[in-house]
């Protein structure tokens, strides 16, 4: 969608851009902004969103500069992404708070038991511990196609100078950011720190790459999403939703002793739909992000009435993508960016 036109186009006709515009008499630079500033308002409005979860997990390690390299060679739009802090307070990609079985190789090349729970938590962890184990070798049998290579969990700043300098390289448009915040009231000091460190950090590493446009912070938490719009106002958000009944609630209280069950109950459930989730926000998103198979047409016009885009997850399928565009939905995330070709 992008090939041809080398700029990043906002979800938002605000955005603010940033050109450069020869000498010439002021009437003309006047033109060519207006004009400029038109082009950009349309093509926005024609986009759709596609974002590769997780660098595209199909295909290559998840959460991995490999895999956020390989998407960015496709037609992909959005780099999503799971961040966690460790011990040293660094910001990694990480979609588990704890090093996972199902991934991870340790560093004697035996793996990790299955039934270790969460004894390898990533905030107990140092940085330079967790670099000792491999998250690329070990097969997956849900991913087939997966490419099996040396790779270990990366700093976010590593993954967005080598993503900003292969797009450069590859002279295509610099990608967006679509990055969550891996926080749940229920595990504050237990899998990370509270929302307001978390952000600092976060923040601190986005705006010193300088990439606050292109960046959108998403959150099943509404802490976190909170603090973004009162503390960064013109960073885009997207609210994470899923189902959680009673059953899944008693699930997760399992792993968490002595939390109090009201902990479990501050995020939304979408038992009351796209009114009852909003419930949880004292703001508009920029987008609402539901699990694909919550989203209806009427979902969608629901949110678009209330200013909303509609991306959800994860969409594997060419099939169920163009059931979803025939819905109005405007970007999917998903684990095999080989469907937007």
């Amino acid at each position: 969608m992008y090939q041809n036109l080398n700029i990043p186009v906002s979800y938002s006709t605000r955005a603010n851009f940033k050109f450069v515009v020869l000498k010439c008499s002021e009437m003309k630079n006047v033109f060519l902004t207006g004009a400029f500033v038109i082009l950009a308002q349309w093509f926005s409005s024609q986009s759709f969103d596609n974002q590769a979860h997780r660098g595209g997990k199909s295909l290559y390690p998840e959460n991995t500069i490999p895999a956020m390299k390989n998407a960015l060679q496709m037609n992909v739009t959005t780099l999503e992404m799971d961040l966690a802090i460790t011990k040293d307070k660094k910001v990694i990609l990480s979609h588990d708070a704890f090093l996972s079985p199902e991934l991870i190789t340790k560093p004697d090349g035996t793996y990790i038991p299955k039934d270790s729970g969460f004894y390898y938590k990533i905030y107990e962890m140092p940085y330079a511990k967790i670099q000792t184990f491999d998250v690329g070798l070990k097969k997956l049998e849900r991913y087939p196609d997966q490419k099996k290579m040396k790779a270990q969990k990366p700093l976010l700043s590593d993954v967005i100078d080598a993503c900003e300098a292969y797009s450069r390289e590859l002279k295509r448009p610099l990608p967006f950011y679509n990055i969550e915040t891996k926080t749940r009231p229920f595990s504050d000091h237990i899998f990370h720190p509270e929302p307001e460190e978390f952000v600092e950090l976060m923040m601190k590493i986005i705006v010193k790459k300088g990439i606050q446009d292109r960046v959108i912070i998403q959150s099943f938490d509404p802490r976190t999403l909170e603090i973004i719009h009162k503390e960064y106002p013109k960073i885009m958000t997207a609210f994470l939703v899923e189902k959680v009944d009673d059953k899944k609630m008693a699930q997760q209280q399992t792993h968490f002793e002595n939390i109090p069950v009201e902990k479990f109950r501050m995020y939304p459930n979408h038992l009351n739909g796209v009114a009852g989730d909003m419930k949880f926000l004292s703001f508009t998103p920029t987008i609402y992000s539901p699990e694909h198979t919550l989203v209806t047409s009427k979902l969608v016009q629901e949110c678009h009435a209330l200013g909303m885009k509609v991306i959800p997850w994860t969409v594997n399928t060419k099939e169920r993508l163009k059931e979803l565009k025939e819905m109005g939905i405007d970007g999917v995330i998903s684990d095999d960016p080989r469907i937007f070709e």
